[in-house]
């Protein structure tokens, strides 16, 4: 029995009896988009390759290699948190590494390039406005933010597919100013190295405040681009996404704005509006994004559902694929047979399955997205059968 698909939804494939159906994309489609992916990547490590000679010529080796390393810890703190955000459905690892990219190297590359000139601009723009203020609170922002969130808009197009809601836009978002903090932080920690002659106080006490207090700053103001992208692609239509990219942008400059600035409303001190206004506020954001992940954990079952009413799951594999709790129960099953690697494909098709089914309910790419389906279903099937078969073998 088929379920009724909601209004301008397309039927639920049938399960096919005795066979698996052997759908595949054309050749062609897929080489033209591996093609432009790999393109992509490589011109974006071009850039940071570029980026990270200019930095070593400025700074010199043995200034370049510590401010590098020390810049390592908080991109790692960021890391895993994005990590933590993409567990429910990963995304692809090659737009994760063109993301990381893009952030580390073209939007710094973009800053670097353009930031001298935009602030030009705005100091004839605004002339009673101090020159330092011009820079840090209106031209950074400004252009820090556009140049990370052309990186978030350019992913909305080349990997669409992939490019599902609110999570994913947060976490190619935060891959991308996690990126631009790690450039940034070598900057920062080298000044601080420079300018008192030496490691010692002044260059801890700026690892402390950019790397441990605030490592997540850059992460923040650019995820709003992604959230507010990742509603917008919901539903199809590029006007959407162009509205969507500009409150998104919108968002982001104000809260960089308010970040680089915001120390004035409480008579510069930094620990005072640290703990009143930014600990606040990244609770809130953990709050959303928690928030945000169960809410597609129950749309994963709630799709998932419509298709075991189509007899392609029973209800104790939806059980298993929607929640956390029945995914450890399901790896745990596998693990005891060798098979944990044939579960997790089997968990990542089955949440992709039910995210591509969202997109045909929202009138998204229909054609495409309908011929993903069948290919979902279809590698579904054959996980299935591998699962079972590799079950049965541990049996005996």
């Amino acid at each position: 029995m088929t379920s009724q698909p909601e209004t301008g939804q397309s039927p639920l494939p049938e399960q096919p009896q005795g066979h698996v159906p052997e759908l595949s994309v054309p050749s062609s489609a897929r080489g033209r988009t591996g093609i432009v992916n790999v393109l992509l990547i490589a011109a974006a490590g071009v850039v940071l390759v570029l980026v990270g000679l200019f930095l070593f010529a400025a700074l010199g080796s043995e200034a370049f290699i510590l401010c590098g390393v020390l810049a390592l810890i908080p991109l790692g703190i960021c890391l895993v948190g994005l990590r933590w955000i993409d567990r429910w459905e990963p995304e692809p690892r090659g737009a994760l590494v063109f993301a990381f990219l893009w952030g580390a190297g073209v939007s710094v590359a973009i800053t670097l390039l353009l930031g001298g000139t935009v602030n030009e601009v705005l100091v004839m723009l605004l002339p009673m406005t101090p020159a330092d203020v011009i820079t840090t609170v209106i031209q950074a922002p400004l252009v820090e933010e556009a140049a990370k969130g052309l990186g978030v808009l350019l992913l909305v197009f080349v990997r669409r597919s992939h490019f599902d809601g609110p999570l994913d836009g947060i976490v190619y978002a935060g891959v991308v100013g996690a990126g631009f903090a790690f450039t940034e932080n070598i900057l920062y920690f080298s000044a601080a190295l420079f300018e008192a002659g030496g490691v010692g106080l002044q260059l801890g006490f700026v690892f402390v405040l950019r790397g441990l207090f605030s490592p997540f700053a850059h992460v923040l103001f650019t995820a709003a681009i992604g959230l507010a992208l990742g509603i917008a692609v919901r539903r199809p239509g590029t006007g959407r996404i162009v509205a969507g990219f500009a409150a998104g942008l919108a968002a982001a400059v104000a809260g960089h704005m308010f970040w680089n600035g915001g120390m004035a409303l409480v008579a510069d001190d930094f620990f005072l509006f640290y703990f009143l206004l930014q600990v606040p506020l990244f609770a809130l954001a953990v709050g959303g994004v928690t928030w945000l992940r169960r809410q597609e954990q129950q749309l994963t079952r709630q799709r998932l559902g419509e298709y075991a009413a189509a007899g392609w799951f029973t209800p104790a594999e939806v059980n298993l694929l929607s929640t956390p709790a029945g995914r450890r129960q399901a790896l745990h099953w596998a693990g005891a047979f060798g098979a944990k690697a044939p579960m997790r494909t089997f968990i990542r098709e089955a949440t992709h399955l039910a995210l591509t089914r969202q997109q045909l309910v929202n009138g998204r790419d229909p054609e495409k997205n309908t011929q993903r389906e069948h290919l979902l279903l279809a590698g579904l099937t054959r996980t299935r059968a591998s699962l079972l078969g590799i079950a049965a073998a541990g049996r005996r």
